[in-house]
């Protein structure tokens, strides 16, 4: 079954989630309306359905190919990229001055999405490129600027993260790569990295690393880490491409999903040292690669909902098509399409409400990104900062692990076929497995939504999110519709919750004044996840409760019914189901800490 784009949700969602029309009266985005962003979508629409889409299984079938320091990418990815590249798809959201298309992150993310559905061995190669280019504007110089950024933005050349280290893993103060400074102010990199996604192919004239390493003398830790871009050719004064730089592959790795995308182990310096050029100033090199990497989380968080995407789409075509069983109503006199059986039903509908959920979630923060980035009063930044911050390890975290469970479904729905690999259903699982482990495992994300995005300012930009959630159950309440009271009280149950755990997050990291009870970090990090999962949850479940309104005021006006009436009973499906966890989350953070820490190790 081929990849359909989902233009009608994205729209909706860009329309009425996230108010475009009010982006577009951010200056530099005044051309960035709804008109604009429904004319982009049906081109991506048409790039990712009838160009990557085809090559997806076959990515599956054939993968990228090591021989000789050299990797040749799946047949007719080469030819595809090309297309890519010229229809200017890789500078869609950078900025004009370097070729790009200056369009906000809001539309940006939605063909993201488009791109993973359609293959997402493909579209890594153009996301890692993504953040090299945000790396490189906010901390590179004029100079690095002027060589690199044009080139990557066209898609000319391509780029990568070069962070992780056999001895290293997530543990960067450990990284051991170093870096000579030279007399004419370049350095010479040497060390071994691994896990470099896209780090050696075929498809680009030249592929731009980024990487961190030490420079001599460097404080040990985190603090004496910096980031240098190392080309893997030199680039002549007039932007020509000069000799092969000292960085080679000397093999890719045999993975268990997305198996078109070369995973590179790339070793600097063994013929004398890779030439390398400093990013921003030295020992600030994690500073600036958490650019990259949050970028990058983001885009990752949307990886999640573009393969759930796929794998409900499958699902949902093969549900309709096979027959099997009589419905349990009696509503058929013989066996029926498995879709009337209540429970294939229910894992379509749960496949379908954490889908749009997700979505919903990711292009509302997507807004705030732009507002962030891009709007005129101070004051307006600050708050949607604050926002988008909280929101990405969620996007992250709870949309890459909400998409195990919707591949996995997909599998199920799919019954012994789907254990069958040419039925294609047991790709998107495999594929998805990756993304709740690289950019940060999803423990590495709720460590990070606990220490800097709760405990750090004592939860209120979470407690004022819980705020906004209470108006939005007044609303839902006001309107008065079975559906809308019963979303509203799902949702006060969940937010009560997440309130919950919000102080006792922030209280058992906080530090505590003589005499009073001790931080219990133990007890705090032990239910991480599961405040990851909840917070995930329920802001997802916002964003539907929020679609849930818009869309009885479009019923009421006549507006496209038949979609209408659909996300009303996917909001209603996603409260009655997947929102009524929240309670036991809470139950099981508060409250289940001593039971995850009470083992002793060697009882394990």
């Amino acid at each position: 079954m081929s990849y359909v784009a989902p233009l009608k949700d994205m729209l909706f969602n860009i329309k009425h989630l996230a108010d475009i029309e009010q982006i577009a009266q951010i200056p530099g985005f005044e051309d960035a309306g709804f008109e604009t962003a429904q004319a982009v979508l049906e081109e991506a629409a048409k790039f990712n359905e009838g160009v990557l889409s085809p090559l997806n299984w076959e990515g599956d079938k054939y993968p990228s190919s090591w021989h000789d320091g050299k990797v040749t990418a799946t047949p007719g990815f080469k030819e595809a990229f090309a297309q890519f590249a010229q229809g200017g798809w890789q500078g869609l959201q950078h900025p004009v001055d370097f070729g790009g298309q200056g369009l906000p992150k809001t539309i940006g993310a939605a063909c993201g999405e488009m791109q993973n559905s359609a293959n997402m061995s493909f579209a890594l190669c153009p996301l890692l490129s993504d953040g090299a280019i945000e790396a490189l504007l906010t901390a590179g110089s004029d100079e690095l600027k002027a060589t690199y950024l044009e080139k990557l933005v066209s898609g000319q050349w391509t780029g990568t993260m070069n962070l992780t280290e056999p001895q290293a893993g997530s543990d960067l103060a450990a990284v051991r790569s170093r870096a000579e400074p030279q007399a004419d102010g370049s350095y010479k990199v040497f060390g071994t990295k691994i896990f470099i996604t896209w780090g050696e192919h075929d498809m680009a004239e030249n592929i731009v690393h980024l990487v961190l390493a030490r420079v001599t003398g460097a404080p040990e830790g985190v603090k004496g880490i910096s980031l240098f871009v190392v080309p893997k050719f030199m680039v002549n004064q007039d932007g020509s491409l000069g000799a092969r730089n000292d960085v080679h592959c000397v093999s890719i790795e045999h993975k268990m999903g997305i198996k078109a995308s070369p995973t590179a182990v790339l070793q600097y310096g063994d013929h004398g040292g890779a030439v390398g050029y400093l990013v921003g100033q030295e020992n600030r090199g994690l500073e600036y690669m958490f650019i990259m990497m949050n970028a990058a989380r983001f885009g990752v968080g949307v990886q999640g909902i573009a393969i759930a995407e796929r794998a409900y789409q499958k699902a949902v075509s093969f549900a309709k098509d096979r027959v099997q069983s009589r419905p349990v109503d009696g509503s058929a006199p013989a066996s029926a399409p498995i879709i009337h059986h209540p429970d294939v039903k229910r894992m379509l509908m749960t496949m379908r409400a954490y889908t749009e959920g997700c979505r919903a979630m990711a292009t509302v923060a997507a807004a705030a990104y732009d507002a962030a980035h891009h709007h005129g009063d101070a004051e307006v930044r600050k708050q949607n900062q604050a926002f988008y911050e909280f929101m990405v390890p969620l996007i992250k975290g709870y949309s890459t692990e909400m998409s195990l469970e919707v591949t996995s479904l997909g599998v199920q729905v799919h019954g012994g076929m789907g254990f069958i690999e040419e039925t294609g259903a047991a790709q998107y699982y495999r594929d998805a497995k990756i993304l709740t482990i690289y950019e940060g495992t999803t423990a590495i994300q709720a460590n990070d939504l606990v220490g800097r995005k709760t405990a750090r300012d004592g939860g209120q930009t979470a407690k004022a999110l819980a705020a906004q959630i209470e108006a939005t159950e007044g609303l839902l309440i006001e309107s008065g519709s079975a559906d809308a009271l019963a979303v509203a009280k799902r949702l006060g149950a969940a937010r009560e919750a997440f309130v919950d755990v919000v102080s006792f997050v922030a209280g058992g990291l906080a530090k505590a004044p003589e005499g009073a009870a001790k931080a219990s970090p133990n007890a705090v990090f032990a239910g991480s996840v599961p405040y990851l999962m909840l917070a995930g949850n329920l802001m997802a479940g916002w964003q539907l409760a929020r679609a849930l309104l818009v869309a009885q005021d479009e019923l009421a006006k006549g507006v496209d019914l038949p979609f209408m009436k659909a996300k009303i009973i996917t909001a209603r499906f996603y409260a009655d189901h997947l929102l009524t966890k929240a309670p036991g989350i809470r139950d099981a953070i508060i409250e289940g800490a001593e039971s995850v820490n009470a083992l002793a190790l060697d009882a394990f």
